[in-house]
């Protein structure tokens, strides 16, 4: 048997989605050490596994690798659907452990296609490969327009810049009990309408903020200035989604932002993807602190949800055999 753990990632936003540049999406976003997907695979006659999500990639890890079958079992799972990469973890763990678990060797970057991952960002991708802070190519607007390519048709975005940030800093991660995210179909559709009307100019500010401020500070590892350009990116990004999801930040986490962002051991407040997750950075002296921040701030607006404290993750998915 052969376990797999990989941990959640956050995403900043893109750089771009507007038809008028040469290159779309290229998204912005850090790996996490937690919370973890972990994933335990034995080789098996046909597929064993529990849930569609599941029985569905080992499927097409089965079929990729050309392998007889696996029998999957999930120990831990990132929380689906709220905007911390669930899917792509789950995904490339899957066909990881069912890799090892029949000594094949991996090539995640050029089978993720094939699983349906790495269509848009190639942030999870690489975060689960590698770890770190990570900005990605994007694809060319040519080949990526409006209309989504079919699974396998796309090739994952290269990384065009990564940083280990330092181990000190402590990222708050809050998750409400909401409505999950967008994905799938609803979230091809609401990037679609996203892209049509897309500010070219909102990208133009993006460019400056990402490599004047933003990939400095990362390179420095200066924590404020890295969390107020990531807090610039990801309200930028949101004046693209004001009309789909109802506001810079969808509900409820616009509230959160706005309590969470008032509190001065917090900085780089925003929202991850779709949410409805919300996160800062602090240091490792005032993780306590912005911890019951976090909880009192879901009590004070009367939300239930979770709140996790982690460090970024300087490598990418664990293997334990």
């Amino acid at each position: 048997m052969v376990t797999v753990s990989a941990g959640a990632r956050l995403h900043v936003g893109f750089q771009n989605l507007s038809l008028a540049h040469d290159r779309l999406y290229g998204g912005v976003g850090v790996g996490l050490a937690e919370p973890r997907t972990r994933i335990s695979a034995e080789p098996a006659d046909g597929v064993s596994a529990s849930g569609q999500p599941v029985r569905r990639y080992a499927t097409r890890a089965v079929e990729r690798l050309g392998v007889s079958g696996v029998e999957i079992e999930v120990e831990s799972s990132i929380p689906r659907h709220v905007g911390l990469g669930s899917g792509t973890q789950l995904a490339l763990a899957v066909y990881a452990a069912t890799a090892l678990a029949h000594d094949r060797p991996l090539a995640i970057r050029s089978d993720a296609p094939e699983l349906g991952r790495g269509g848009r960002s190639g942030v999870g991708v690489a975060t689960f490969e590698a770890g770190g802070f990570v900005v990605d190519a994007g694809h060319p607007t040519t080949r990526f327009t409006t209309a989504p390519p079919e699974r396998g048709e796309w090739t994952v975005p290269p990384v065009v810049a990564r940083h280990d940030l330092p181990e000190a800093w402590r990222f708050v991660v809050v998750v409400p009990d909401a409505t999950p995210g967008r994905s799938g179909d609803a979230e091809d559709a609401s990037i679609r309408t996203v892209i049509e009307d897309a500010s070219p100019g909102v990208a133009d500010e993006i460019a400056g903020v990402l490599t004047r401020r933003l990939l400095p500070a990362a390179a420095a590892g200066q924590l404020d200035d890295f969390g107020d350009a990531v807090e610039r990116i990801g309200r930028l990004n949101g004046t693209w989604y004001t009309e789909t999801q109802g506001g810079v930040f969808r509900p409820p986490a616009g509230r959160l932002v706005e309590h969470l962002d008032e509190a001065p051991v917090l900085t780089g407040i925003g929202q991850s993807s779709w949410g409805p997750a919300v996160y800062g950075v602090t240091d490792r002296i005032h993780r306590d602190e912005a911890e019951n921040l976090a909880r009192d701030s879901l009590d004070e607006l009367g939300l239930d949800g979770s709140v996790y404290v982690t460090r970024p993750a300087a490598d990418g998915f664990q293997v334990h055999e």
